[in-house]
């Protein structure tokens, strides 16, 4: 079994419960073991346009805890991957900065070393276990069934701080759902926004943005659209209805995590995936 260290991250504990579900429930059959860890906190990516400093120490600080399980960090959420794979960044590389840091960890015996690498979903499953094991586990493959992928804002840029997938065309997530025997294609749209971070300030902008994207997956005719954000998801699943009364339509586009996906073509119970956790009409995508 491969070990990673669990970073759970906030929203995916508090709201988006069938990341969670899913990923403990698939990556076990591909041979990764989960390592849970006490006392993370939130990543500090909410907090960096009011306190940059506040935002390395918070995830200096789990990247430091991390560090004394001795295994790489698995990070899910695209946010929180971002945000430490910054931090290890700059204090990789600013040395005036990493001693500032570590002073303030030292108030918890804790110290930043810069030895566990950051690894999110997509990269765990294509870089790590691979497409060809992958397909060893598909019970039940996906045939028939078109999906748009969606990768979000923070999981392709900024490229000079290293970033699962290529920023211009990235394409790991559809070589996974191909392992699953799932249809998929780029279209025009597939880069664009989830609008998921304006909703506090801009709630019709980031509404608008969402509706419009969901618009251009049902026009491309793909039978659902999958996310590995559950900043991405919360817009695309559970406010699904609303970007559709804020675009004047009627949307019906099924969102499933890529986790689910694998569960689905693994021949998992739907309900251990959290499948009836997600608020799009996922039912109308049979597999």
């Amino acid at each position: 079994m491969k070990k990673y260290t669990l970073y759970p991250g906030c929203v995916m504990q508090t709201e988006q419960y069938g990341y969670e579900l899913s990923i403990r429930e698939v990556f076990p059959v591909l041979g990764v073991e989960l390592v849970d860890v006490e006392n993370f906190s939130c990543c500090g990516e909410p907090v960096k346009s009011i306190n940059q400093l506040l935002t390395l120490y918070l995830s200096a600080r789990n990247l430091a805890i991390a560090e004394q399980q001795g295994f790489d960090l698995f990070v899910p959420c695209s946010v929180c991957h971002f945000a430490l794979s910054e931090c290890k960044n700059i204090l990789d590389n600013d040395g005036g900065m990493r001693s500032r840091v570590n002073e303030m960890l030292a108030s918890e015996d804790l110290e930043y070393k810069g030895k566990v690498g950051v690894v999110h979903t997509v990269d765990l499953l294509y870089d790590h276990v691979g497409v060809k094991e992958i397909k060893k586990h598909v019970k039940k493959p996906l045939k028939g069934l078109k999906i748009a992928s969606h990768y979000g804002c923070h999981l392709v840029r900024p490229s000079e701080i290293g970033r699962p997938v290529d920023s211009e065309n990235p394409m790991k997530i559809e070589a996974v759902l191909e392992a699953l025997g799932a249809e998929t294609m780029d279209y025009a749209e597939k880069l664009d926004c989830c609008g998921g971070l304006l909703l506090v300030n801009l709630p019709e902008s980031a509404l608008t943005k969402t509706g419009q994207k969901l618009q251009a997956v049902e026009e491309h005719g793909f039978d659902g659209l999958v996310t590995v954000c559950p900043w991405c998801q919360r817009m695309f699943d559970s406010r699904q209805k609303k970007a559709g009364e804020t675009v004047a339509a009627k949307l019906e586009v099924p969102v499933f995590y890529l986790t689910q996906l694998l569960g689905l073509a693994f021949g998992l119970d739907e309900r251990k995936l959290g499948l009836d956790l997600n608020l799009s009409p996922v039912d109308k995508l049979k597999v």
